[in-house]
């Protein structure tokens, strides 16, 4: 009866795990750069912290215990877990009261003869009734497995969010040092540009320049003013993100604006253990999904066979209030109950197919993440090598820039050079500046990047198991 009316055979996953030897890599991740990672460590869980900023770690602190999106992935945490103790109690032997007392009047046309027939009574019941579940099969067993998986997911999840966030406030913390570097920039040339009027003026004074070149030189203080109150504005903008990010409302304003040259840069690892990807939380949590979905094809399967049930009851029942406790009162009974499945339409079939397909997507969305995660982290690593050659490259034209537009304004200023020569000379110095900002930015922001592509400190907990890459 089990093989004609409730046949499993055929449907399963079809998906595989992609395994480290598969992903095209068996070791390490190369970066050329200073070791500082421990690969038996990992990331310190508050990374941050290494750069040495005390209003950046208070920041993220008040940002990790006080964020909303963050609560909100806590609650679903808390609510997964208590979905785990629900389904846990299924296992376990049930008992409960009973108490009923009604009024009825009985039909004197039915089954019940005369006196009662007819008659209004009132009746009561009192009693405890149990059950038990014997999982012979294991649908309890599996039904629990999958929830604890979704469990073990969900706390990854809400340590994910948690990176997530730190890493965000970082960035737009750097992003509000790098404004605040270019405001210093665009301050300066308000300056240079001011004392270059006062020497064009002068030289139109003494009849060696013309209006021409005192109406360029003039042209250049309201445009600086304009960068000035542009990199206002954005600095305004980057100081609301941030108290968002945290959730406490003009926190910022009472902070001094950061600065890139009191920050510590961190160093990379010459080598970057492929292991640190399994110490990613998005990857554990898809990893505990895939454990969940498997646990739920098990579990469809236990559909198909019989449960098997204890059932008990003992205690009072009676026509008439006052007979309801009296020892003729008594009832009770005891014994198995079993429920087969044999003609279902197709409904168990239809149902185990869902959850082998589950399985597949799980299977293939942990493939992706992990595949996201290989090339997060080569990107990041690309990135800091680059920046790190480019500010070499940029501090030399730098200097040949500043060198150039001092001789320019010294020949200028001895009737030598013309003023085109100086503004020429300034556009170039201006440009080396400003991106001098940008990349010391950029290195700040690739290494909050790089720590949060390597897991930003996440150890799953030390009752779960790994899901580290294979």
């Amino acid at each position: 009866m089990l093989a004609g009316c409730a046949d499993m055979a055929g449907i399963g996953s079809h998906a595989k795990l992609r395994d480290a030897d598969s992903l095209g890599f068996t070791a390490a991740v190369p970066s050329n750069g200073t070791a500082t990672l421990n690969p038996s460590e990992g990331v310190d869980p508050r990374w941050w912290t290494a750069f040495g900023d005390a209003q950046l770690n208070t920041l993220i602190d008040q940002a990790v215990e006080g964020n909303p999106n963050l609560q909100v992935a806590r609650a679903r945490l808390a609510r997964a877990q208590a979905s785990v103790d629900v389904i846990g109690a299924a296992d376990k032997p049930q008992l409960n009261g009973q108490f009923d007392a009604n009024r009825t009047k009985f039909s004197k046309n039915y089954i019940y003869p005369s006196p009662l027939g007819g008659s209004i009574q009132e009746i009561g019941t009192l009693q405890l009734n149990g059950s038990w579940e014997l999982d012979f099969f294991g649908k309890n067993r599996t039904a629990l497995d999958a929830s604890i998986g979704s469990a073990n997911a969900a706390a990854a999840d809400e340590q994910a969010s948690r990176v997530m966030l730190a890493a965000n406030v970082a960035r737009g913390y750097f992003q509000w040092a790098r404004l605040t570097g270019q405001l210093a920039v665009a301050q300066r040339t308000l300056a240079q540009r001011d004392e270059t009027l006062k020497l064009v003026r002068d030289r139109v004074s003494a009849g060696l320049d013309t209006r021409l070149e005192l109406r360029q030189s003039e042209g250049g203080l309201p445009e600086a003013r304009q960068q000035i109150e542009s990199l206002n504005e954005q600095i305004a903008l980057a100081q609301h993100a941030l108290d968002a990010l945290v959730a406490k409302p003009n926190v910022t304003q009472s902070l001094v604006p950061p600065s890139l040259d009191s920050v510590k840069a961190i160093a990379l690892r010459s080598n970057i253990p492929v292991d640190l990807l399994g110490r990613r939380a998005d990857i554990a949590a898809a990893r505990w999904r895939v454990e969940a979905a498997t646990s739920d094809v098990a579990n469809a399967r236990t559909q198909f066979y019989p449960n098997i049930n204890l059932t008990a009851f003992a205690g009072f029942q009676s026509i008439g209030f006052s007979n309801l406790v009296k020892s003729g009162s008594q009832q009770w009974g005891v014994g198995p109950a079993i429920r087969l499945p044999i003609f279902e339409g197709g409904r168990l079939r239809a149902n185990l197919r869902g959850k082998a397909s589950d399985l597949d997507a799980a299977i293939e969305t942990y493939n992706a993440t992990v595949i996201d995660a290989v090339r997060d982290v080569a990107d990041q690593v690309a990135s800091a090598q680059s920046i790190t050659r480019q500010q070499t490259e940029q501090r030399n034209a730098e200097v040949a820039a500043e060198g150039a537009y001092d001789i320019a304004v010294q020949r200028y200023r001895a009737g030598l050079g013309n003023y085109l020569q100086v503004l020429t000379a300034e556009t170039t110095v201006l440009a080396q500046r400003r991106l001098a900002v940008d990349l010391a930015a950029r290195a700040l922001d690739t290494q909050v990047s790089l720590a949060r592509a390597l897991g930003g400190g996440y150890q799953p907990p030390v009752n779960t198991a790994s899901a580290a890459i294979n």
